[in-house]
């Protein structure tokens, strides 16, 4: 069973309160910020405390070599330490963990009367598609990898569940919190559950009328139907093809914007050239001043 706060004092599991003690001392002379001023030196001077805080009460000293490292959810000191954050107080932490200050003991499934946090934290970044349609991704941690379900319409931020894969502790195991990170699409933009992006329209259709292709990098491709003298910059709305709503499950909607294609010129009939030239009528000239 791993017991790593006496690592952090350099002791063993066997040694004696004058051992301790001794040590604590020792460390903490070498490690104090007004000595040593290595920006390490502070967290390892608050590592330092938090453990003979623990060691040197009997009481908390047994209960910590009843149950180990289990107590930090199966990580060792030094690393539950740093994922404490900077900003805590590790005496009060290790305090309220082991019951100090009185009521001691274990309670309500956990230490000290708390709940031990078993939880599991990560972060993993999905491409557009998969956030829109949903789909699997695989996840790999230090000692598991597996297939995890991406839900249709999940947003950028939102965080995933998965039971029973986070710390294990006392007989118990944690949760993974998953926090989802979705790539930027080069065509898409989202806007709550409307998805907007544009479609060309060659200038044939744009004048006269008719049906444009539209390819999707995520639906199949779509037929939009276009009037006469469709602008430029025109938005067409296709219903039902946006993103499904996880809480509502209805769908939200498609916004097409017109981008108009001109032929180039060099590439027309000469006899058509030549009636557009005369015949399309000209805008208004700028007056030089």
């Amino acid at each position: 069973m791993a017991k790593s706060l006496y690592e952090t004092l350099g002791i063993s599991e066997n040694a004696s309160a004058d051992e301790i003690k001794k040590s604590y001392r020792k460390l903490a002379r070498k490690y104090h910020p007004d000595v040593n001023k290595d920006e390490s030196a502070i967290e390892k001077f608050k590592e330092i405390n938090a453990a003979y805080e623990v060691l040197s009460d009997k009481k908390k000293k047994d209960e910590y070599d009843m149950y180990g490292d289990q107590i930090f959810g199966g990580q060792n000191f030094h690393d539950f330490a740093q994922n404490q954050g900077g900003n805590v107080d590790l005496d009060e932490l290790l305090k309220n963990i082991f019951g100090g200050g009185g009521g001691g003991g274990f309670g309500g499934g956990g230490f000290g009367g708390r709940s031990m946090d078993l939880d599991q934290k990560t972060t993993i970044i999905i491409p557009f598609a998969v956030s829109i349609l949903g789909g699997k991704h695989h996840v790999t941690m230090t000692s598991d990898s597996f297939d995890i379900k991406i839900p249709a319409g999940i947003k950028n931020g939102e965080t995933l569940r998965v039971r029973g894969k986070g710390h294990t502790g006392m007989g118990q195991k944690g949760d993974l919190l998953i926090k989802v990170e979705v790539s930027a699409s080069p065509t898409f933009e989202r806007k709550e559950n409307d998805l907007y992006t544009s479609m060309d329209v060659p200038l044939k259709e744009a004048l006269f009328g008719g049906k444009v292709l539209v390819k999707t990098s995520i639906y199949d491709d779509i037929t939009i139907k276009v009037p006469q003298n469709t602008k430029n910059g025109q938005k067409f709305r296709v219903k039902g093809k946006g993103v499904t709503d996880r809480k509502t499950a209805l769908s939200g909607n498609l916004y097409l914007t017109a981008n108009i294609i001109l032929p180039n010129v060099e590439d027309l009939d000469e006899d058509l050239k030549n009636i557009l030239e005369e015949k399309l009528p000209e805008g208004e000239v700028a007056s030089e001043e």
